[in-house]
């Protein structure tokens, strides 16, 4: 295979693979302890004020920790979706996760088109052998282009 520069693959033997993350600060298991230390502050706070007579500081507690628990739950469910694309052995797969549910395509490497869904800076459209999947959503807008460009090289270079 050439040798050929990339900005978003990595090339591992004869595979690249181009991943595609979600930008997300604050890991699972990072949220997890913020929200019981939230918790335990949150439930302290509305025990003191329960002990001297005011008993609905903590069912409005409660309520609050169980709305922020689901704010949470959702935010994690989707901190490792993502996009993975590999090129190898004249296969061009691509696995979208997305809420711990994965879909995958697969695409013979001479068959495969690469094109803007609608305009330049709207998602990228692999399509072939009658299935199409949109890919570059956790990339910025304006350089999906060079990521169309980039798979276009590796799929005729490679």
């Amino acid at each position: 295979m050439p040798h050929i520069v990339f900005r978003f693959a990595t090339v591992q033997g004869q595979a690249i693979h181009w991943f595609l993350k979600r930008n997300c600060s604050v890991t699972p298991a990072q949220l997890g302890w913020l929200y019981a230390s939230l918790c335990a502050v949150t439930l302290a706070i509305g025990g003191f004020f329960w002990f001297h007579g005011a008993v609905l500081v903590l069912p409005f507690a409660w309520l609050e920790l169980v709305a922020v628990g689901l704010a949470f739950l959702a935010y994690a469910r989707h901190a490792a979706d993502g996009e993975h694309i590999l090129l190898q052995d004249g296969r061009l797969v691509v696995e979208l996760e997305n809420g711990g549910q994965l879909e995958r395509a697969e695409f013979h490497r001479d068959w495969v088109r690469v094109e803007p869904r609608a305009g330049s800076r709207s998602l990228i459209e692999l399509s072939g052998q009658g299935r199409r999947v949109n890919v570059g959503r956790y990339l910025r807008p304006e350089l999906r282009p060079a990521l169309a460009q980039e798979i276009r090289r590796a799929l005729r270079e490679a």
